[in-house]
């Protein structure tokens, strides 16, 4: 007689095993008919899961973001479905669940094509309309291995076969359709209503470029018809402001197969660039950082004794020197921090001491997952390593916490989120070290008032992390900033201080990056702001151009008044009509557009408009320059707006 407790603490009895269902159903008919899942304990179950004992037991629906997942991987099997129906020589191989979708990869004689889709698409929902059971089953691993031999799917043989012997295995179908899977799964296919294909691509057989190439469909399932159009919605808005895109049509920076992963900046992007380094150094030097800089390329026994070979070292870019060294190049600035504040004998009096670095790093990644500024193999950190004792990590925590999130609101990041990650399976140093890393950090995000949620075993190798998440104008969350605190590389490379007791101590190492990377955070202002950058971060931050060729002398006057403010100002003086001018710097996103004609002239103003299509009227020259100044001095306000809408208030 099993006694299920419910979430709300109440219990209930049963008079024997119960299912998952019949739970859902003794609560009411309309969670009954909402239920997705179970979870038992801690597991996740299918609906059709028997509770035979006493169980703290939770109904699981499409409210929650285990249901969504739930969906999502039923769905990825209602794909290798209906792609077996159509192409019934296909073999299905993996099909797991990503963010807002899954894929499943297949062996196939031929590309699949966008006419496939749609009738895989169209097949999907045929099979959902049927409101087929979903029925797990279990074999004994030999046997499930022969089961899969027998009809064909030799990959799925494959996949088991790397599964310890002895062990059983979980089949789910619907209908006359069956594949591996842990699962749990809905309890049937009408439970699958609002998917979209959304691309094929290819995608080696366990990732490995020896192995056969196969066909990657990808996909996205919500939990509603809304939520799917929302998404697509979102997609659509996404693809509009590609950096990529923007980055071509803007003139910032390409990347091209000679140097996979690695940014060709051109000098519009690398000012914007420069302008992001500017602004840090400018932040950090208020905060008390010293800026250094260390080598890209160290011995590769540093890297060992640092741990990094053993925890990163098939990441790591390595070279080898006639006299048969053996260098690598840089795939983090902490080693070399370290080295720089082990130069003499240190007094607790320095700390904390705090080394900033716009570090260019070099890390592996697979050629597959390269994107643009987003995923490079070479880019730029704006990272700090505070050394600093025990009793000072809350304060120093505190204040790292407040720049960041001072700084995302400079860039006009308001709504951001806080990760704090704990130790990962693989790791360096004691389990002692680790409790005392993770107290600290938790002790001081709690100083600083900040609430966090926690994703578990996502820590470095050395040391728990807070993870500074930001939503961007479409909804899109990115991860860019990260505190961790470090009591073991400073060990392993044998830093120290001189402590108040005249021993020597070994100092706490924080870990701090605030854009992360450079070149992908410039990515994610540019798709944030969809390429209309503020006035101060913007390449060209006004265009002066003329009506006729009369005003030619004026316009390098003024171009010659702006930039000695400061100002990135261009000017177009071509015999172009002046409203052919202003199309094509508006789509180029240059904040202020600045006409000069006969009248504009002999009055020393400028007629303004801005690239939202705004007529500011005629500014005096002296007025402007200092408007636009100040503007950008002022890092996000419409200085100049602002004072136009005052002047004609009044």
């Amino acid at each position: 007689m099993p006694e299920i407790t419910l979430p709300d603490g109440s219990r209930r009895q049963f008079d024997g095993a119960v299912t998952v269902a019949q739970i859902a159903a003794s609560i009411g008919a309309g969670l009954a008919k909402a239920a997705l899942a179970g979870r038992v304990g801690a597991a996740l179950v299918d609906m059709s899961y028997l509770v035979e004992h006493d169980a703290a037991v939770s109904i699981v629906t499409d409210k929650d973001p285990e249901g969504l997942e739930i969906i999502r991987h039923s769905t990825a099997h209602l794909l290798a479905n209906a792609v077996q129906e159509l192409f019934p020589d296909a073999q299905v191989t993996i099909g797991p669940v990503i963010e807002d979708g899954f894929y499943y990869d297949f062996a196939y004689k031929r590309p699949f094509s966008s006419n496939d889709l749609a009738a895989i698409e169209q097949r999907m929902a045929e099979i959902a309309a049927k409101d087929l059971p979903i029925l797990r089953r279990v074999l004994p691993r030999d046997e499930a291995i022969r089961h899969f031999e027998r009809i064909g799917e030799h990959y799925k043989a494959q996949i088991i076969g790397s599964i310890p012997a002895g062990e059983s295995i979980s089949l789910y179908g619907q209908g006359d359709w069956e594949d591996l899977c842990r699962g749990p799964h809905v309890p049937s296919t009408s439970k699958l209503r609002a998917f979209k294909l959304t691309k094929v691509a290819g995608a080696y057989w366990r990732g490995d470029s020896r192995n056969e190439m196969l066909q990657r469909i990808y996909g996205t399932a919500w939990a509603s018809e809304k939520q799917l159009k929302d998404y697509l919605t979102r997609l659509d808005e996404a693809e509009k402001r590609d950096h990529r895109r923007i980055g071509k049509e803007l003139d910032l920076f390409h990347l091209q197969e000679e140097a996979p992963g690695a940014v060709f900046w051109h000098p519009k992007g690398w000012a914007l660039f420069q302008s992001l380094i500017s602004y840090m150094r400018e932040r950090q030097a208020a905060a008390g950082y010293l800026e250094i800089n260390t080598p890209e390329i160290m011995d590769r026994e540093l890297w060992v004794q640092s741990g990094h070979i053993e925890k990163f070292g098939e990441n790591m870019f390595m070279t080898r020197t006639p006299d048969e060294r053996t260098f690598a190049i840089k795939p983090m600035n902490c080693p070399g921090h370290v080295q720089v504040f082990k130069q003499g004998l240190r007094s607790y009096r320095e700390l904390p001491l705090r080394l900033a670095e716009f570090g260019k790093v070099h890390r592996y990644e697979p050629s597959g997952a390269l994107h643009g500024l987003m995923r490079v193999r070479a880019f730029t950190q704006d990272d700090a390593h505070i050394f600093c004792t025990t009793d000072q990590i809350t304060a120093e925590s505190v204040k790292v916490t407040e720049l960041i999130l001072s700084i995302y609101r400079d860039f006009g990041f308001e709504d951001v989120r806080i990760k704090f990650s704990d130790r990962p399976a693989q790791r360096v140093g004691s389990d002692e070290i680790w409790d005392k890393s993770e107290a600290a950090l938790r002790t001081a995000a709690a100083a600083a008032g900040i609430e966090t949620t926690l994703n578990p075993g996502d820590g470095a190798f050395y040391g728990p992390k807070l993870e500074f998440v930001l939503r961007d104008a479409i909804g899109r969350d990115w991860q860019c900033g990260t505190l961790q605190v470090d009591l073991n590389l400073p060990a392993r490379l044998g830093a120290t201080f001189i402590g108040e007791d005249s021993h020597k101590h070994t100092p706490v190492m924080l870990h701090r990056a605030m854009f992360g990377s450079l070149e992908r955070f410039t990515g994610i202002l540019i798709e944030h702001h969809a390429g209309k950058l503020p006035t101060w971060l913007s390449p060209v931050q006004a265009v002066v151009m003329g009506i006729t060729e009369r005003q030619e002398k004026y316009c390098l006057e003024v171009a010659e008044n702006l930039k000695n403010q400061g100002l990135r100002v261009e000017t177009d003086l071509r015999n172009e009509k002046v409203g052919f001018k202003i199309r094509e710097h508006t789509i180029k996103r240059v904040p202020y557009l600045l006409v000069a004609g006969d009248r504009e002239v002999e009055g020393r103003t400028l007629a303004v408009r801005t690239r939202s299509g705004k007529d500011l009227g005629a500014i005096e020259l002296d007025a402007l320059v200092s408007g636009l100044a100040d503007e950008v001095a002022s890092r996000g306000r419409h200085v100049l707006e602002d004072r136009v809408s005052q002047r004609r208030s009044a």
